[in-house]
């Protein structure tokens, strides 16, 4: 009797904790538990990234041990882009320059939103997070919390998800695409 309760008992209690580290995003659970690509391949606002990584060969990657923060754009992002660029991009010959911009989006740390925001301020203002692809990605605050991205072009791009918390890493989703320079 006593192991019974505490097998229902046990879950239940641990269960708010678990369900206040499960964020939605796109309409879809992203749960702590599972990989990036796990879980991003039910975020109805995050087709095109999933399409972008299973063409430019970064599933296993991206599934791998990491860890990774990846700044993830919305469909709305890429939409954003000129025409024809994403059709552009998904083409075979073009998935060097797809790699390029994707690993552009990634860097190889585990950082939440309160760790970037503490090496922001400690920086003076202003962080370089040197990304997969090589090249630094610029961090910045805009007001009290929120933290904006800017790319080597000088676009920036608002943090509107921080901290979708991944076995792997974790995901800030982001409203451009960041392009390297």
């Amino acid at each position: 009797m006593l192991a019974a309760s505490l097998a229902i008992a046990v879950p239940l209690a641990i269960a708010p904790v678990y369900a206040a580290m499960t964020v939605m995003v796109g309409g879809a659970p992203m749960y702590p538990s599972k990989t990036i690509v796990e879980n991003a391949v039910h975020s109805k606002d995050h087709t095109t990234l999933v399409a972008a990584v299973k063409a430019a060969g970064l599933v296993d990657t991206l599934s791998g041990p990491g860890p990774f923060t990846v700044f993830a754009p919305t469909n709305e992002a890429f939409a954003a882009l000129p025409k024809g660029t994403v059709e552009t991009l998904l083409k075979p010959e073009n998935k060097d320059k797809l790699t390029a911009i994707l690993t552009y989006h990634v860097v190889s740390a585990r950082m939440t939103a309160a760790d970037i925001a503490r090496k922001v301020d400690a920086m003076g203002g202003k962080l370089m997070l040197k990304t997969v692809q090589g090249e630094d990605l610029t961090v910045e605050r805009s007001g009290k919390s929120r933290l904006i991205v800017t790319d080597a072009k000088g676009d920036a791009a608002r943090i509107t998800i921080p901290d979708v918390l991944q076995s792997n890493g974790v995901i800030h989703v982001v409203d451009k695409v960041l392009i390297p320079g």
